[in-house]
């Protein structure tokens, strides 16, 4: 279990990053989700031990993170939302580089476990490619193999399908589940579908704060009969807006489909609908921009 009680972190130039951050994260795919700019990488990057909290604790089982950052990085695997790679050299060569770097200093096992994370991510056909040849997906993928080495109990996916085409999206998102049935697995995203498809428990961060915490089913459900939907021609948006709690608007061959939130039937219209994730991310997320404005 992952325990973050307290974390704040505020940068040079008066941002603040963090803001009391409280989680429990336990074995298998936990999803973080918020808007860009809400905390997501800052908060990953402390779990990583890349830099540290203002103030706060942060433990995984029994190591204190904080106190003891090598017990961690022993155990941690960390896809950052941008990897760099030695241009010229191969999938296979430069998996085996880093896997000396983790401490695999055994040359026949270490072949075994470059061959098994190649095979794993569906990239031995490619590993003799350079790395930076790679599309997006495969690149990914081949960062999930280099997070995957010396077997971790924590791994760390920062963004991990942001411009991947849906057949490398789904590609990607089976291959975390299988990981995630034996490891804690940090999914973090502004994608609700990821969470959605992949988390049974998550929380949304926004401003730096955990707004909403639990599982995916247990947040719609809180929404059950508040969520109403009416398509109206994009000329009657305005004065909408001004009467009602509109939590999401699409486009939709020229009008625009708006979900409302109101525990009672708004009238004009409007239909009850069953609520998804994206709904609650949405709710969430205006309701504390709303509560900004007011304040």
């Amino acid at each position: 279990m992952l325990e973050l009680k307290g974390l704040t972190k505020t940068y040079g130039n008066k941002v603040k990053a963090l803001d009391g951050v409280d989680l429990s994260i336990p074995k298998g795919m936990f999803g973080l989700l918020g808007p860009n700019g809400a905390g997501k990488s800052s908060l990953m990057r402390t779990i990583a031990t890349l830099q540290s909290p203002d103030t706060g604790s942060l433990t995984f089982g029994d190591v204190d993170i904080l106190k003891n950052p090598h017990a961690l990085r022993g155990q941690l695997g960390y896809l950052p939302q941008d990897f760099g790679v030695y241009p010229r050299m191969s999938a296979r060569a430069m998996l085996d580089h880093l896997a000396v770097l983790k401490g695999l200093t055994n040359n026949k096992e270490r072949k075994q476990i470059v061959e098994t994370l190649l095979e794993q991510t569906n990239l031995s056909s490619h590993a003799n490619k350079a790395v930076a040849s790679y599309s997006g997906g495969m690149r990914q993928r081949f960062g999930i193999a280099q997070a995957l080495l010396g077997d971790p109990q924590l791994i760390i996916v920062d963004e991990p399908t942001a411009g991947l085409d849906p057949e490398e999206r789904n590609r990607f998102h089976n291959l975390l589940s299988e990981i995630g049935e034996n490891v804690a697995v940090i999914l973090s995203t502004h994608i609700v579908e990821d969470v959605a498809d992949l988390c049974p428990n998550m929380a949304i961060l926004n401003q730096g704060r955990i707004v909403a915490k639990g599982a995916p089913s247990e947040l719609i459900n809180e929404l059950d009969g508040q969520v109403w939907a009416k398509t109206i021609a994009k000329s009657e948006l305005t004065a909408l807006r001004s009467k009602h709690f509109i939590i999401s608007e699409r486009l939709t061959m020229g009008q625009v489909m708006i979900h409302v939130l109101d525990d009672k039937n708004p009238g004009e219209g409007f239909a009850s609908i069953t609520p998804d994730l994206e709904d609650v991310y949405f709710a969430t997320i205006r309701a504390g921009a709303k509560t900004a404005v007011a304040a």
